[in-house]
């Protein structure tokens, strides 16, 4: 990609990057925390630990990718972000009322939302169209 592509990114995307990032470094930090508490001794059961441990590494690691990939400007990373907000929806409703979490339902709903936003937003898709030569009536 030349500087003249790079400087052509929105800042919305590169926004939207920057919370999936976070996302994804928050998801593969989980990860890590799991696979010590396995280590020490602190899951009754070991096969779940490693296993809530190697689900948060794997869809952290690809949601941390596509969020490092906005933020180049890659737009390959906009389709794994898109359906990671989505899916992040149900998450955030579960936590805003069976889980009695409403700090982190909350907290999880603006930044999922937000990132939404920023990803449909005008600029971000007529930069997305750009790829296909599609011009934006």
């Amino acid at each position: 990609m030349s500087e003249e592509e790079a400087a052509a990114v929105p800042t919305t995307v590169r926004a939207a990057g920057a919370l999936v990032t976070l996302e994804g470094v928050v998801a593969v930090g989980v990860a890590i925390v799991l696979v010590v508490r396995g280590l020490l001794g602190h899951d009754q059961s070991t096969t779940s630990g490693y296993g809530t441990a190697a689900w948060f590494g794997i869809l952290g690691g690809a949601v941390l990718a596509a969020g490092a990939g906005l933020l180049l400007g890659k737009r390959w990373g906009r389709a794994i972000a898109v359906i990671a907000q989505l899916l992040l929806l149900p998450v955030t409703w579960s936590l805003l009322t069976d889980s009695h979490q409403p700090v982190y339902g909350a907290a999880l709903g603006v930044v999922a939302i937000a990132a939404l936003v920023l990803l449909f937003a005008p600029s971000s898709t007529r930069w997305m169209a750009q790829d296909y030569g599609v011009e934006p009536e």
